[in-house]
C-alpha cells in the first residue's frame, strides 16, 4: 500500500544475508485488498505482557538505503513524536521482521529501532485518539516517518483516510495503566483550521486523501540542541539567511545543563513538515526532527 514498506532489491539481499536481521518478503502479485470487507467495529487495544526478546528482527544494527539503524537496548521510557503511516493489503499474510505473519486486522506496528516485541501507546495529535499496539516489525523506511501502523490501528486513529498523521508514541510495559493519557498541556493548543472531513464511503476506505489534518497542538521541528549559545546562533543565522521561515531558539535545562534549542514552527500539517524537512536536508541538516515537547 505504501512505499514506506518497500526495501530496494539490493538492500533486501543484504538484509536477508545477515542472520537475525530484519527483512520483509516482497508483496505478492495479486488482489490489492483482502477477501473480506475491512471490519468497521473497533478492534481492542493490544494487551501489554512480558515477552522475551525475539530471536528475529533484533540484530545490533542493520542498514537500509545507506542508513544504519541501531536497535535500542531497552524500550523503557521511550517517547517520540513524528509522522505515522500505515500498511495493509499488500503485506497482509506475509512475514514481519519478527518472523510472525502480518495481520492487518491486529493491533500491531513497525518501528525502526525499538526492540521486538514491545508495546506502545500511539496518539493521533490531530484528534486525540489513542491506541495500544504491539511492535513486531521493522519500518517505515521513508524519511520523516517514525511508525507504520496496521490497518486496524490506523483505522481507530482515523489515519486511513489521510494516509499519514502527526502522532506521539510512548512505550508501555506489562501491568502499566492502559488508560489514554490526557493530551499534553505543555504544547500550545491550536484551533482547528477546518470542519472535519466526512467519513469515506466503504469502497474508498483504503484510498487515502491527499492532505493530512492539522495537529491540535503546536508542533515544532528541532534542528539541534547546543550547549554553546554561539553555535546555536550560527545555525539560526544561516537558516534565516537561507529564507527558512519561523526559525527561533529557546533555552531549556536538561539534567542540570542549559541547552539552546533551534526550532522551526509551529508546523500545521504533515505536508508542511515534509517540505521543510527536505529543505533542511538540502541545507545540511538531515537529522531535523519533530520535537518531543
Amino acid at each position: 500500500m505504501h512505499a514506506s514498506r518497500a526495501i530496494p532489491a539490493a538492500a533486501a539481499l543484504l538484509l536477508a544475508a545477515c542472520a537475525g536481521t530484519p527483512h520483509r518478503t516482497a508483496p505478492w502479485p495479486g488482489p490489492q485488498g483482502p477477501d473480506a470487507t475491512p471490519p468497521q467495529a473497533e478492534v481492542p487495544d493490544a494487551v501489554p505482557r512480558a515477552e522475551p526478546r525475539s530471536s528475529h528482527g533484533n540484530p545490533p544494527f542493520y542498514d537500509v538505503n545507506g542508513q544504519r539503524y541501531t536497535i535500542l537496548a531497552s524500550a523503557d521510557d521511550f517517547v517520540e513524536r513524528g509522522v505515522a503511516s500505515w500498511y495493509g493489503p499488500d503485506f497482509h499474510g506475509h512475514n514481519t521482521s519478527s518472523g510472525e505473519v502480518y495481520d492487518m486486522y491486529a493491533m500491531t506496528a513497525a518501528h525502526r529501532t525499538l526492540p521486538i516485541p514491545c508495546y506502545a501507546r500511539v496518539t493521533n495529535l490531530s484528534n486525540g485518539r489513542s491506541v495500544v499496539v504491539r511492535i513486531n516489525d521493522r519500518g517505515p523506511f521513508v524519511a520523516n516517518r517514525i511508525v507504520d501502523l496496521s490497518y486496524s490501528a490506523a483505522s481507530r486513529l482515523d489515519i486511513v483516510r489521510t494516509g499519514t498523521a502527526f502522532v506521539e508514541l510512548r512505550t508501555i510495559s506489562a501491568g502499566e495503566a492502559r488508560s489514554a493519557p490526557e493530551q499534553s498541556t505543555a504544547a500550545t493548543t491550536m484551533p482547528p483550521a477546518t470542519e472535519p472531513a466526512a467519513a469515506p464511503a466503504a469502497d474508498a476506505a483504503l484510498s487515502p486523501t491527499s492532505m493530512s489534518e492539522p495537529a491540535t497542538v503546536a508542533l515544532y521541528i528541532q534542528i539541534g540542541a547546543f550547549a554553546d549559545p554561539a553555535n546555536a546562533q550560527r545555525v539560526l543565522d544561516r537558516l534565516q539567511s537561507s529564507g527558512v521561515p519561523h526559525v527561533f531558539s529557546v533555552a531549556s535545562s536538561t539534567s542540570g545543563r542549559t541547552l539552546r534549542r533551534v526550532r522551526i514552527g509551529p508546523i500545521a500539517t504533515v505536508e508542511e513538515f515534509d517540505a521543510l524537512a527536505a529543505r533542511l536536508a538540502a541545507l545540511g541538516y538531515p537529522e531535523a526532527r519533530l520535537a518531543n515537547d
